[in-house]
């Protein structure tokens, strides 16, 4: 605000006095002061105005917006930008030499016009055809852009936020890196939270609270980008795109999302599968105890759990119902929902 009042006073000023000067000049103030005196005073009431409403928009805030703009493009796309440039006008300076030696009008304007031409052609190549070189690109890009192989950034997702693991998991310390939560994943919660629905608002509510766990409550941090994705509008598609740009993972629970980004080569951090690939490996033959919960499918079946959530069916286990029993476990079967233990009673 205060470079703001700046500005507006120095260009009030400025403009004031080539009000003054302009008033001076065509009221013929030297020759006749008299009577075209009134044209000064309001050629500088004029130019102290104009100057102090028109001179943010032309200097502070074109900046601002340049820069707000400048945040937005990948750090690797500039860096392509620039070094194509840089090859470009390097490969002019060759030329712009013999050019200058030319005759007339023709050794000044050749030497700029193929600078200018291969500057632009250098920097549009180097943007059109970067990634389809990814031995000479793909690394330094992704350095260079922030890319989760060199200073872990992992993208949020709002189920991964909503599901509340990421919290514990970020507690454990496995996770070394910067969660980095686009406003739109932001905005989005928000929208769940103020839902109609009970169950959605509670959902969107879960979600702000496990934010504001990750912040207080684990050492990861935790980056907000105020991004804006053009010519999407879906938030998944608005994910999968910031995430090929800045080129890291995202973290999710969302099935789709798993395989929509998959095909586009995004890597992803399914915390269903970490979960699965966590549990404890059991194998036919080994003894546990277990509660029985529930009756099974099948004739004399009872149904039990482990701790992480895995189904225990235990055959002719109905009659042990509400009961802890010492069990044999038969065969283990891998579904796409997770795990089933099928087992029977040591007894039996």
């Amino acid at each position: 605000m205060r470079v703001e009042i700046f500005v507006r006073s120095a260009g009030a000023a400025i403009l004031g006095i080539v009000g003054w000067r302009l008033g001076a000049f065509y009221s013929g103030w030297q020759a006749a002061p008299v009577e075209g005196g009134w044209i000064i005073p309001v050629f500088i009431v004029l130019g102290l105005a104009l100057g102090f409403g028109v001179s943010p928009y032309l200097t502070t805030r074109p900046i601002r917006w340049g820069l707000n703009r400048l945040d937005e493009i990948p750090a690797g796309t500039v860096f392509a930008a620039v070094l194509g440039l840089a090859v470009g006008l390097a490969l002019s300076a060759l030329l712009a030499w013999p050019l200058s030696q030319l005759p007339g009008l023709w050794g000044k304007l050749l030497p700029v016009g193929v600078s200018i031409l291969f500057g632009y052609l250098g920097m549009a190549l180097l943007l059109a055809k970067g990634k389809e070189f990814p031995q000479f690109f793909g690394s330094e890009l992704s350095r260079v852009s922030g890319g989760v192989a060199r200073n872990g950034q992992f993208l949020l997702d709002t189920s991964a936020i909503i599901d509340g693991r990421i919290a514990d998991v970020s507690q454990t310390g496995f996770i070394s890196g910067t969660l980095v939560i686009p406003r739109f994943i932001l905005d989005e919660l928000q929208h769940i939270a103020d839902s109609s629905d009970s169950l959605r608002r509670n959902r969107g509510r879960r979600g702000l609270e496990v934010l504001n766990k990750l912040r207080k409550e684990t050492d990861v941090p935790i980056k907000v980008v105020d991004v804006n994705v053009e010519d999407v509008y879906e938030v998944d598609g608005k994910l999968v795109k910031l995430a090929k740009s800045l080129q890291c993972p995202i973290i999710t629970t969302d099935y789709n999302l798993n395989r929509v980004a998959e095909l586009q080569g995004i890597r992803i951090l399914n915390i269903n599968e970490l979960a699965n690939a966590i549990k404890p490996i059991v194998l036919p033959g080994e003894e546990m105890r277990i509660r029985v919960i529930q009756e099974g499918k099948e004739v004399g079946q009872g149904v039990g759990y482990l701790d992480d959530g895995t189904m225990v069916v235990v055959e002719n286990g109905r009659r042990y119902l509400n009961s802890q029993i010492d069990i044999i476990i038969t065969r283990v079967l891998q579904t796409a929902a997770g795990r089933i233990i099928f087992a029977h009673p040591k007894a039996a």
